[in-house]
């Protein structure tokens, strides 16, 4: 199998075509960077008016959510570069890659935020409102402070999973890291090579961003976890609970 996979992979060219695969995973990077940047406010939003107080924000972020995950980001994609320039609305292709993908993942992150704030136990909601806290200062104060510790992790996940899903917007012609090396593939099919190369650049900066979240993790369960310390009983004489003293 050894002897097949080198057989396969053509070494030759590498150098003519790696710096243009590099291009195309910054392209990858900056995609990643600027829908997390829109997708993590946005989805906060979209938790905060789904569990929110007034009923006509529960419905519409409900409906967003639920119309947004219960279709593929491949077709909102094709909507948002092909359908929309028939009602006058038009975007460049790494535009409308990141209006789709933000989209998509601010319905996902939504829900990471709602698990995350519904997670807090309701008896420091109740002690807050005790103390005459306002909504918003609550919110500020103890909910969403509590609630980053929940949320970090998977939220670190999603990013992993964003980086990767940046293929997706190919299929809008934006030459990020898939769409490159197709082309480079078509004209000296090379086709293994390629992508070969193309999954070692994925795991390159896939797999230390895992380790990054995994290292979150530990962090943020360190303060979850605290041991609880036995206090010492200290015994009372009979005498100083009967307040009498002996002869």
């Amino acid at each position: 199998m050894l002897t097949t996979f080198i057989n396969l992979f053509n070494f030759e060219g590498i150098g003519d075509y790696f710096p243009d695969l590099m291009r195309g995973a910054a392209i990858s990077l900056q995609l990643t960077f600027c829908v997390m940047l829109i997708a993590l406010p946005l989805g906060l939003l979209l938790a905060l008016a789904k569990i929110g107080r007034s009923r006509i924000l529960r419905i519409m972020a409900s409906f967003y959510i639920e119309v947004v995950r219960g279709t593929p980001c491949l077709l909102q994609l094709f909507y948002i570069y092909f359908v929309l320039p028939a009602f006058g609305i038009r975007f460049d292709p790494f535009m409308a890659g990141v209006i789709g993908l933000s989209i998509n993942y601010s319905a996902y992150l939504a829900e990471v935020y709602r698990a995350g704030i519904v997670a807090i136990p309701h008896g420091q909601v109740e002690a807050a409102k005790a103390l005459g806290m306002s909504r918003r200062k609550m919110l500020r104060l103890i909910i969403l402070p509590q609630a980053i510790r929940v949320v970090v992790p998977p939220l670190g996940n999603y990013c992993i999973s964003l980086f990767k899903d940046t293929s997706l917007v190919s299929i809008v012609t934006v030459r990020e890291l898939i769409f490159t090396g197709q082309i480079i593939s078509s004209t000296n099919f090379q086709y293994f090579t390629v992508f070969t190369i193309i999954g070692a650049i994925y795991l390159f900066f896939s797999y230390p961003a895992a380790l990054f979240v995994r290292y979150l993790e530990k962090r943020m369960a360190i303060g979850a976890r605290r041991p609880v310390v036995p206090t010492e009983v200290v015994p009372i004489a009979a005498d100083a609970v009967e307040g009498t003293t002996k002869p």
